[in-house]
C-alpha cells in the first residue's frame, strides 16, 4: 500500500513548491515520477519505497519548470460571488445576493436568489446546492432504473474527487454532488453509467450496450465533455 507523507517544509525547496507536495512512496515504484492533481493542483512524487525523501525532494526540485508548466494548465478557481453565472442542473442562473433576503437560496426564474452576511453565503448555497442534488440524483436515478427493470438499494451524493459516481454491490449508488454543475447530457449520461452497473459489476461489452440502452443515446459526448471540463468543476467554490 503506499504511503504518503505530506511535505510541508525543506531547506531544498521553496514553499510554494513545497506545500503542495505530497510524496508517495510505493513497493510498485521502479522510479520516480512526478504528476499534478488537475482537481486539487497538489503535486504527488511517486517514488521507490526505499528511497530518500531528502534525494527525493532534491530531485523533484530539478524539475520545477516541468511543475509550473503544468501546474499553469490548472483551471481557475472558480467563487462564488453575487451577480456570477452560476450553471446548475442544467440551467444557467444568475447569483442574486441581498443581504436583506430571505437567507436560505431559492431559485426565482432566471436567479438563484439568496440572503443574509455575504461572508456566510458561499457555504449556505453549497449546502443548498448538495441537497438539490440528491434530490435530482435520486430521483433520475430511481426512475432509470425503474425504466430498465432494475432496483437501486439507495442513493446518496457527496465530494468525491477520484469518481462522478459509483456503484455498490449492495445496490447503493453514490454521485459527487457537483454533476450538477455540469450539461444536463452529461449528468443523465452518468446516471444510465451507474444504474447499468446494476446489471453489470464491470466494464464489459455488455455493459456498455446497457449503458446506451438505458441512456437511449451514445454515452461518449457525455465521457468526452468530462475529460475536457470535469477537473474545473472541482474548483468551483475554491477563491484560490
Amino acid at each position: 500500500m503506499p504511503v504518503i507523507l505530506n511535505f510541508m517544509s525543506s531547506a531544498m525547496m521553496t514553499t510554494d513548491l513545497a506545500d503542495q507536495l505530497d510524496v508517495v512512496k510505493s513497493a510498485q515504484a521502479k522510479r520516480m515520477r512526478l504528476s499534478v492533481d488537475s482537481r486539487t493542483g497538489r503535486v504527488r512524487l511517486t517514488v521507490p519505497r526505499f528511497t530518500a525523501v531528502k534525494a527525493a525532494l532534491l530531485w523533484a526540485e530539478t524539475h520545477r519548470d516541468w511543475i509550473e508548466k503544468h501546474r499553469a494548465q490548472l483551471p481557475e478557481p472558480w467563487p462564488i460571488v453575487p451577480g456570477m453565472t452560476l450553471p446548475f442542473g442544467g440551467t444557467d442562473y444568475q447569483l442574486d445576493w441581498q443581504e436583506n433576503a430571505r437567507r436560505g437560496p431559492m431559485i426565482a426564474g432566471d436567479s438563484i436568489c439568496v440572503g443574509g452576511p455575504l461572508d456566510a453565503m458561499p457555504q449556505r448555497l453549497l449546502r443548498w446546492m448538495r441537497r438539490e442534488a440528491l434530490t435530482t440524483l435520486e430521483e433520475e436515478t430511481r426512475a432509470t432504473a425503474a425504466a430498465g427493470g432494475l432496483n437501486v438499494a439507495a442513493v446518496g451524493v457527496g465530494d468525491t474527487r477520484s469518481r462522478w459516481g459509483s456503484c455498490a454491490a449492495s445496490g447503493a449508488i453514490r454521485y459527487s454532488w457537483r454533476l450538477m454543475l455540469a450539461p444536463e447530457f452529461v449528468r443523465v449520461a452518468t446516471v444510465a453509467h451507474e444504474v447499468a452497473h446494476l446489471r453489470h459489476m464491470n466494464h464489459s461489452a455488455a455493459f456498455h450496450s446497457e449503458v446506451k440502452r438505458l441512456l437511449g443515446a451514445d454515452p461518449a459526448p457525455a465521457r468526452a465533455w468530462l475529460r475536457t471540463h470535469g477537473a474545473r468543476l472541482h474548483w468551483f467554490g475554491r477563491s484560490a
